[in-house]
């Protein structure tokens, strides 16, 4: 059975930094490209940062410079380090298999508020 478990969400100040994590089981991790999702009320999805099987990686503009993704393929873990986090990064962030998006974790709630 495929598992994503996102963990590392909570309440940040405007400027500061989070470090998502998602443990991943089920399949072969490293055969698979793997994306960051968030998702907020009115803004809708919106793909925040992309790694596929050979550490490509791919940003968003609204967070280019300021996201940094990463994957551990001996621990089967993907990371997404979040610097200088601002208000409209707020939102429940997903860890997604593959940019086809087949398998979604719960998701985990990110608050960037003073």
């Amino acid at each position: 059975e495929v598992q994503l478990v996102e963990s590392g969400g909570g309440l940040v100040q405007p400027g500061g930094s989070l470090r998502l994590s998602c443990a991943a089981s089920g399949f072969t991790f490293a055969s698979y490209d793997m994306t960051w999702v968030r998702q907020a009320p009115v803004k809708g999805l919106e793909g925040v940062s992309g790694i596929d099987s050979g550490y490509m990686k791919s940003y968003a503009d609204s967070v280019k410079g300021r996201f940094t993704i990463s994957r551990d393929n001996v621990k089967n873990t993907l990371t997404l380090q979040m610097d200088d986090l601002k208000p409209e990064d707020t939102d429940v962030y997903y860890c997604v298999r593959g940019y086809v998006m087949d398998y979604w974790g719960k998701g985990t709630l990110v608050t960037v508020s003073s």
